[in-house]
This record gives C-alpha cells, sequence and structure tokens, in this order.
C-alpha cells in the first residue's frame, strides 16, 4: 500500500514540476471565471453568462496555443445573447400567458428594471409591483385578475433563471469541448 502512495505522489509531483506555471495561471483564472459565471447565471448583479464569455476570450489570448475557435466564440455569442433575451423575456411572456394587458406586461419591464436597484429583494418584488399596479392603474382591472397576472410573472421569471443557468452551463461546456477536444 505504502508502494502504491509513494509512486502516485511521485508521479503528481512530476506532473506539477513539469508543468509551465504559466499554463497552470491560465488555467487556474479561467476555471475561476466559469465558476464565476455559473454562479452569477442565477445571483443578481453578477453577469454570469459575460462572465464565461471573458474566460473564453481571456483564456484564448493568453494561451493562443489552446484556446478557443472561430466556431466556439460563434456559440458562445449566442448563448450570451440568449441568455440575455431569455432574462428580459421571460417574465413578461409568464405574465402574458396568465391573462396580462399590454400594461401589465410594460408595468412588468418597468417593474423589473426598478427593481434591479434594490437587490435581491427588488427582483422578485418589482415585476410583481409593476404587473399589478399598471394592470390595476392603466388597465383598469380588478384585483384578482391583476394578482394572477403578476403571478405568471413571477412564474416567468422562476422559469426564465433556470433556463439561464441551463445555457450557462451549456456554455461551460461549450468552452471545454471547444478547447479539449474540437
Amino acid at each position: 500500500m505504502s508502494e502504491w502512495f509513494t509512486s502516485a505522489w511521485n508521479a503528481t509531483a512530476h506532473f506539477f514540476t513539469s508543468m509551465p506555471w504559466e499554463m497552470l495561471s491560465v488555467w487556474s483564472l479561467t476555471i475561476c471565471l466559469l465558476l464565476v459565471g455559473i454562479i452569477g447565471s442565477v445571483v443578481p448583479f453578477l453577469p454570469g453568462p459575460l462572465l464565461i464569455f471573458g474566460a473564453g476570450i481571456i483564456h484564448t489570448l493568453l494561451l493562443p496555443e489552446a484556446g478557443m475557435s472561430a466556431w466556439g466564440f460563434v456559440i458562445l455569442s449566442l448563448g450570451l445573447v440568449l441568455s440575455y433575451v431569455v432574462d428580459f423575456v421571460s417574465g413578461a411572456m409568464g405574465a402574458r400567458w396568465f391573462g396580462a394587458s399590454r400594461w401589465g406586461i410594460a408595468g412588468v419591464f418597468i417593474g423589473g428594471i426598478v427593481g434591479m436597484f434594490f437587490v435581491p429583494v427588488g427582483l422578485i418584488l418589482g415585476p410583481l409591483l409593476g404587473g399589478v399596479s399598471f394592470e390595476l392603474i392603466f388597465a383598469k382591472k380588478r384585483l384578482q385578475p391583476a394578482a394572477k397576472s403578476a403571478w405568471g410573472s413571477l412564474l416567468g421569471t422562476g422559469v426564465g433563471l433556470v433556463l439561464r443557468l441551463l445555457l450557462a452551463l451549456g456554455m461551460v461546456a461549450t468552452f471545454f469541448l471547444d478547447v479539449l477536444v474540437w
């Protein structure tokens, strides 16, 4: 048993002593950015997909021989754009599915923008209160239909959050496939 442990230790030590430290530091930076990007896809005010895209750019600039291809950047760019489209549209689509009027959808958008300044509670309450208040004031709806459309906004935002996380994981998988396999 001790012979196996000694052999494994020597192999690990040889691996790290023969590796150029520049490559190890670039990979450490890249992996840290990718992890923060995944976390940022669900945490407010951390631009998760943008950090993942930036990790691809930084990795390619610092290690051009082991960098991403043009097609990898195209796929990452599409994932970046799609994740922000999902982020902005999901709350309004959920509200519309639950019977919101155009005023309610506008209230969800405006409430979402205002709610970004009051993190983390504002990200949930902003679209909710915006949708209800615009339905009550401008669409002249009663409280129960207005609350139903606001519930749809909250549900749509939750679905959008899950989709954004899945897109971020897909972007990270694209990075690793492009750099290590393609």
